[in-house]
Parts: C-alpha cells; structure tokens; sequence
C-alpha cells in the first residue's frame, strides 16, 4: 500500500467526489463525501476486509473535485460512475429487465409486453412492473381474448382471422365508433389498475354462451381465465387503498454483503419485487443509495413516491429524482418495509454461502490461470464470436467477464463489411475496430483475450494486436474432432492441457458459451425482425433512425433494391449508401 500522507494533507475539508486510480491510471473506484478529506483518511487507516482491502491494495493514486452541495457531489459521482463504470462500484444485472404492460396511445389501441421503457417519451400508458414476463404475457393474453382490441402491428388490407373469431372489431376495413373504443380502454384500465369487476362479469356472461351453445371447451377454457385472473389479484393484493402508489427499499447487511429488496407497490397491489446482493466496499447506507440511483436510472420510470431506510439523505435523494422519498412509515406500510427488510435477510442467509463458496473457486480458477500462462494476475477477459447466414451477413460479438463473472454492460455488437465472406476475415475486421477504439479513446484493456478457435483465430488477433502495438495475452479454446473443448493454444502455439472436470475448465467454457450465444443471438434478432428490416440492421453505418427514414422513404425490398445510390445518399452518406447498394445485390 502507497504512503499517501502527504497528499492526504492537502485535501480540504469539503464535499465533493473522489476517484481512486489503479497503477494503470484507470479509475476503479468512485465516491462521494460530505467531507473529503476524512473519507479519503479512512481508507488508508485502520483495517479493512473483503472487497475494501482489495481496493485499497489497488489503489496507485487519486483524485478528487471539490463541489459546493452534497447535491453537486452526488450528481458529479453518479455521472464519473457512468462514463468510467468502475470495477469496484456496484454493477447492476445487466441481463435484468422489467416487463411492462403498454396500452398504446392510438387511434386503435393495441396492448402489448415492452421492456426497456426508459426512453419512452409517453410513459402515463405503461402498467408494471410486473414480477416477470410470464405474468406480464398472461395478463396481455387475458385481455386480448376478452376485448376486441386490435391485433396487428399495422392495419392490414382486409379482415383476418382475429376478427372471424371475435378477437378483433375489424379495424382496417369498417368503422368502429370511437365511444366503443373509449369504453373498452376504461374497462382495460381500471383492470390493470387492480379492478377487476368488469372483466369477470364479461368472462362469465360469455361461459353462460358458450355453456347453453354447448360448446363446453370454451366454457372451460374461460373458466380457467377468470381463475386466474383471482389468483393473479389475490397473491398481489396486499390490503392499501387504490390510489396507493410507491415503492419501498430495504436492506440487511451482514459479513461484508449487503442484501437490497425493491418492493413495487401500483393501486394498492404488489405487482412485483426486486432483488440483490452486492459484495460491499463502503457504509451500507452509501452503497444503499447508489444502488438506488443505478437501478431507477436503469429501469427508466419512477414511482410517485419512495420510501428508503433510516440515514440515507432523502432531501438530495429528491432533489436528484424530483419525486417524493420517505423514510418514516407507521401502519401497514411499516409492516411492508419491515417485510421487506426480512426478506432481503432470508435471502442473503440462503445466497450467503453459495457466493462465497463460488467466489473462491473463481478466485483459485483464475490464479491457475496466471501460473499457467505465467502472469503476474487476471482480471479482464474480452471473448469474441462470429455468426453468419450460409456465409454472408456476418455479425460479430464480444462479451467481457471481470474475474470470471460476466460484464453486460461492456457487450459489443459488430456489423461486418457486406465484402467479407469468411470467418477469418471476419473476425479481423472486429479485432481491429474493437483495439484501434481501444487505444485511440484509452479504454480499459482486458489482460487477456480468448478466442473461439485454433491456430488461425489467434494467429489473426495475434496480428492485430501486434500491428496496434498493444501488449495483450491471446488464447484460443481449441475444440478436438467431436466438437468439445479439451485444451488451450496460447500466441506462440504452445498447448496448454486443462483437466475437463476443474473449475477452470468450466469458467472457460461458460465464456466460450456465452460468446457463441451472444453473438448468435444478435444475428437471430436481425432476421427475426422480418426481410427488409433485417437488410437493413445487417449495413454498417445503419440504426434505427436511418433504418426508419429508409422504411418511410422507399417502404419496400424492390423499391430499396430499384433505388440508385443517389437516391440513398439522400437519405444515409453515400459510404452507407455503397454498402446498402452491395448487400441489396446479395439478396
């Protein structure tokens, strides 16, 4: 540990935000203080455990800035946190997000499941969270059996099945009057808001139909959907007036892990629960309250009002938010925040032993590997992935794992050059542009990268990485002639035996997995989204502001296909517009 007793004396007695750097310069931690200077003391004073002493072993040097409000103080570090995403601060599931159910604000209302709403302009026709996405689903489907709402996403030219059926009102070719639609959205409403009077008296006026029709497996059927419907309320009410609408925060802390449990509270209904556990570094209530900036401004909507424990500073929290938070509760909200604090107990003492047991077979896997590639430490592994259809369109991806536990956040997607046709080159292409960003913006470099592959693989990254003047590990998961891995290849083509029942085998082949399965999976997204849409997602230089400008402009795969590139060039650059060009002569 540095001596930084020096320094330390010219920190004032302030707030502000600090910001810990490693012997490469990179910043791995962010704070914040009321007062600067005995924050930063406490770090290098006293003794510490679990995930403060291995920062404060890592510390090389740091920084502060000086801010005239804990408000300042707060914004400052939570705006470093995102632009540096620091090892040591808390990394949110990435692979985490919140099903919501959406009423569409149209002529013809259409009710679907969505995610990722945080940047949705209009957010008052949003209902959720829900607990997941299966009970987001079964609601939706509940209800577009039971109202004629529409189905398609755009009008289609004449009546289809939904409507012959009595799911639609046959909105692309007659005239619905809008009280009709009105009534029926209220009906909706008031059911996603806890009531649920009308829509049972419909599903059972339709059994007595269906039962005097004698068509008993309808009967059934909606049988089964309105109890549902009673279980799905029952298990969510929780006995608070309707217009109740707030979230509560609690957390346990015990042996260096801090459990956090987010209850959602809508119209006086549990719709669902979060929860987490974090290997802590600072107070509780610190880390409490980072948390809760991380995960609000991750799911993108707020509540009405938060409740928060005791000590965490809620004239800044909101201020920052701009909504109302608590942390004095009395009644029925009392005993939710105290369960809410029990349950976030319960699950740490039933996670507790898991995660240590698995934090020290990742600790150990991961020293193996230094000792056998003869490093001082790994901590960062980049991974990538190629995935193609029948040799054309290729797509790359590159996954990140920080000590053997993966790293969504770092992610990367690559669309190839439509002149690339093979694996080899393919995988170049990526290499390049990921290390060139890599050193012309100076991003953390990982200390080893994996590839998927033999000899040629790394032979290709070796290349790279050389031709950048970058000093990087390279290895390659070498596959034998049934398809498993058995050993690795490391730059200068020497084998390195790993026995396939160690620790260290199985996190390897997870990365190995998890690359193969991200950057299938963003390939199988493109496609998915139907033959133009997908052409067009496959062009580099194309997202979805471009990609909506060329639907609206040319509307169809022959009109895109008949358009010169100067007609293109009017809409993307004409770099774009050639690679637009090409691909459209693929297809």
């Amino acid at each position: 540990m540095k001596n930084f007793k020096e320094k330390l004396a010219l920190v004032p007695n302030k707030p502000g935000s600090y910001q810990m750097k490693d012997k490469d310069g990179i910043i791995i931690y962010v704070g914040k203080a009321k007062n600067l200077k005995n924050r930063l003391k406490s770090y290098f004073t006293g003794t510490h455990t679990g995930k403060t002493l291995s920062l404060v072993e890592n510390i090389d040097d740091f920084e502060y800035i000086v801010t005239s409000s804990e408000l300042e103080s707060l914004i400052l570090e939570i705006t470093l946190i995102k632009k540096y995403n620091p090892k040591y601060n808390i990394l949110l599931k990435d692979d985490k997000s919140y099903p919501y159910i959406e009423l569409t604000n149209e002529k013809y209302p259409k009710l679907k499941v969505v995610r990722n709403v945080k940047k949705r302009k209009n957010k008052n026709h949003l209902y959720g969270p829900f607990p997941n996405v299966t009970a987001a689903r079964k609601t939706v489907n509940i209800i577009n059996r039971v109202y004629p709402l529409r189905k398609c996403e755009n009008l289609k030219k004449d009546l289809c099945l939904y409507y012959h059926i009595g799911e639609c009102l046959g909105y692309c070719k007659l005239d619905i009057e809008q009280e009709k639609i009105d009534k029926m959205n209220k009906e909706i409403i008031a059911f996603l808001n806890g009531d649920s009077t009308n829509i049972e008296k419909r599903i059972k006026e339709e059994m007595e139909k269906s039962s005097i029709a004698m068509n008993y497996e309808r009967a059934l059927e909606l049988r089964d959907m309105l109890e549902d419907i009673k279980i799905t309320l029952k298990k969510q009410k929780i006995d608070l007036g309707k217009d109740q609408n707030f979230d509560i925060v609690n957390y346990y802390t015990d042996n260096n892990y801090l459990s956090i449990q987010v209850f959602f509270i809508r119209n006086g209904l549990l719709y669902g629960r979060e929860k987490e556990i974090i290997k802590t570094l600072d107070d509780p209530l610190e880390e409490t309250l980072e948390y809760i900036i991380k995960f609000y401004d991750k799911i993108g909507i707020l509540p009405k009002e938060l409740y928060v424990p005791l000590g965490i500073d809620i004239e800044t929290l909101s201020n920052y938010f701009n909504i109302k938070v608590l942390n004095t509760y009395r009644g029925k909200i009392k005993s939710l925040f105290d369960l809410a604090g029990e349950n976030a107990k319960e699950n740490l003492e039933a996670e507790e032993v898991v995660i240590e047991k698995d934090e020290q077979k990742r600790k150990m896997a991961l020293n193996e590997l230094a000792n056998l590639l003869k490093m001082d430490k790994i901590e960062r592994i980049e991974s990538f992935d190629n995935s193609h259809l029948f040799g054309t369109y290729y797509v790359g991806g590159m996954v990140v794992f920080d000590d053997f536990i993966p790293n969504k956040n770092e992610y990367r997607k690559y669309k190839i050059d439509s002149n690339v046709k093979d694996d080899i080159n393919a995988m170049r292409e990526v290499i390049y542009r990921r290390y060139y960003r890599v050193l012309m913006e100076d991003l953390k470099k990982p200390d080893l990268i994996v590839m998927d592959g033999g000899e040629d693989q790394i032979k290709v990254c070796k290349e790279i990485i050389d031709s950048l003047n970058l000093n990087i590990r390279i290895v390659g998961l070498v596959k034998d002639d049934h398809h498993r891995t058995n050993h690795l290849l490391d730059e200068n083509n020497n084998l390195i035996d790993i026995p396939n029942r160690s620790d260290l085998f199985l996190y390897l082949s997870k990365i190995q997995e998890e690359v193969h399965r991200f950057a299938i999976t963003y390939h199988r997204d493109i496609k998915s989204k139907g033959a133009l849409v997908s052409v067009l997602d496959m062009v580099p230089g194309i997202g979805e502001k471009r990609r909506k400008k060329l639907l609206k402009e040319f509307g169809s795969l022959k009109k895109l296909k008949e358009a010169s590139i100067e007609d293109l060039s009017k809409i993307v650059s004409s770099e774009v517009a050639k690679n637009l060009s090409e691909y459209l002569k693929e297809i």
